[in-house]
């Protein structure tokens, strides 16, 4: 019996070594896309609208063909049909309900094995954002890949804390990428240094260079790009204007830290990396199942794994970190702010369909054009709601069980800044301003449950009824706040005005929190 026990355990050994040794499997990203078809049992997909406005398939702007779905399933309406007129209602019963059907329908759930993420700050610098003293760190999470050695997941992040600041900073997590601001370069007598012992090392290599060093002899291997203290720019480079200083300039001088967070070292943007990066490493490298997370959900992980970092870190207000994107990132963003309640704030930029944007609304972009395209931004479920013909019959966005309005509420009461731009300057029409300003007036109930302020507006989100407030008109008072501003596709003309609103409420005391 002994023997035959110890063969079993053996047998197992064996087998997980097996497992583990497994090569990913490299799929196209039109074989990752049939493959969750098949498993679907999808046959066709109708094609998503084309954003030429020349073509025969080209986006609706019609409004008077833009709501063919238009109402939207009641947040305060229990799956049973009874209301929800409480906020212990809300917690307890409803709010579940909507995270399960955006969990299992859009944007896939989190796996329950999720190994842990090591951070180590590999590089500190003493660096100039504009005109403010900074320490930045270049920090590197690495997640425990010992299950699965074939991948390896380094999350890349840039913390950039202010320091003529008393007391722990607001924070703002920002999608894009990890790079050092400014980073600190040799004063003049110590660049002269280096370039002296270069030349000696190059002549000793090749000594034909010897030569041009004498007929060069003001020549420097290394030119200087000291940085100006008073205008945190390297000589030579363009100056920024007024209009396109950026964000991180205005955030650490009005106190604020950052953290540059680069979404391609959680997960890849495109298909064919689905089986690599976290979503790959959990899955040992094989394809993905109908309700497993995308990249968008991937992403928030990996901003909330972030935040387990600044925790770490005395120097930030860990109560006071908001999560920042634009485009496909501001979908994230607002991902992250649904399923990620220890995040207090968000500033949710230019997001379009599968953010803020209605998916029921027939306005530029669609749910075909995520079905469609970018697919693997969402769950593997969320293509059936492209489908024209599978094994579950034709579905479109009106079998959706929820919409952005739902995903707008998960955030409630936490401070939820939703901006976009306009079409002239690029912020294009295909994103639907309109539509996500309904999704944004059909999630206040949720926020005024919860004893929030809201917009100001009247919640009917019917696209009769509601009225989008004027470009630079912000609608600022409340928790839930909206503005358009007169840029393109950016958030950057709404920075100052996220951070006086933030600011403001965090004079107010304590930020409103999730139970």
């Amino acid at each position: 019996m002994k023997t035959i026990r110890c063969l079993a355990a053996l047998a197992l050994l064996v087998t997980c070594a097996a497992v583990r040794a497994q090569a990913p499997v490299t799929f196209t990203a039109e074989q990752d896309h049939q493959n969750m078809m098949d498993q679907l049992g999808i046959k066709t997909l109708r094609p998503g609208p084309s954003g030429d406005e020349k073509a025969p398939n080209h986006a609706n702007y019609d409004e008077s063909k833009a709501n063919p779905y238009p109402d939207l399933p009641d947040p305060l309406t229990l799956n049973n049909g009874k209301k929800v007129t409480t906020p212990q209602q809300w917690w307890t019963e409803r709010r579940p309900q909507i995270v399960e059907d955006v969990e299992r329908e859009m944007y896939g759930r989190l796996p329950k094995n999720i190994p842990g993420v090591t951070w180590r700050v590999v590089l500190t610098d003493k660096e100039m954002v504009g005109r403010t003293p900074v320490i930045a760190r270049r920090l590197v999470g690495h997640v425990d890949n010992s299950a699965y050695p074939a991948i390896s997941v380094d999350i890349e992040a840039t913390e950039v804390i202010p320091i003529n600041v008393k007391g722990p900073v607001p924070v703002l997590v920002m999608f894009g990428q990890s790079v050092l601001p400014s980073p600190a370069q040799p004063t003049s007598p110590e660049l002269e240094r280096v370039n002296e012992a270069l030349r000696k090392l190059l002549a000793q290599q090749d000594p034909s260079l010897k030569e041009i060093f004498d007929k060069y002899p003001a020549y420097n291997p290394i030119a200087s790009q000291a940085v100006n203290p008073f205008t945190g720019r390297v000589p030579g480079l363009p100056a920024y204007t007024a209009d396109t200083l950026p964000a991180t300039n205005e955030l650490v001088a009005a106190g604020w830290g950052y953290v540059a967070l680069n979404t391609t070292s959680i997960q890849a943007d495109n298909g064919q990396g689905i089986t690599r990066g976290i979503i790959g490493l959990i899955n040992h490298g094989q394809p993905r199942t109908p309700e497993q997370w995308g990249a968008l959900r991937a992403w928030a992980w990996g901003a909330a794994r972030v935040l387990d970092y600044l925790e770490t870190d005395p120097a930030v207000n860990t109560k006071q970190v908001g999560i920042e994107g634009v485009s496909r990132y501001g979908k994230a963003a607002l991902v992250t702010m649904a399923f990620e309640p220890r995040f207090a704030m968000g500033l949710i930029g230019s997001s379009g369909e599968g953010g803020a944007k209605l998916s029921r609304r027939n306005f530029g972009e669609a749910v075909e054009s995520l079905t469609g395209g970018e697919y693997y931004w969402m769950a593997g479920n969320f293509m059936k709601y492209g489908a024209e013909d599978g094994k579950f019959g034709r579905k479109t966005p009106g079998d959706i069980p929820v919409d952005a309005h739902d995903l707008i509420a998960l955030a409630a009461p936490r401070l939820l800044f939703i901006s976009y731009g306009v079409p002239e300057k690029g912020d294009a029409k295909w994103l639907d301003q309109k539509g996500s300003f309904m999704a944004t007036v059909a999630a206040q109930p949720v926020y005024q449950l919860l004893g929030a302020k809201t917009l100001g507006v009247p919640n009917d989100y019917h696209a009769d009824k509601v009225q989008m407030p004027p470009v630079l008109q912000g609608l600022l008072d409340g928790q839930l706040a909206w503005r358009q501003h007169d840029g393109g596709h950016t958030d950057l003309p709404n920075v100052p005005y996220f951070i006086e609103w933030a600011d403001k409420w965090r004079a107010a005391g304590p930020l409103p929190v999730q139970p």
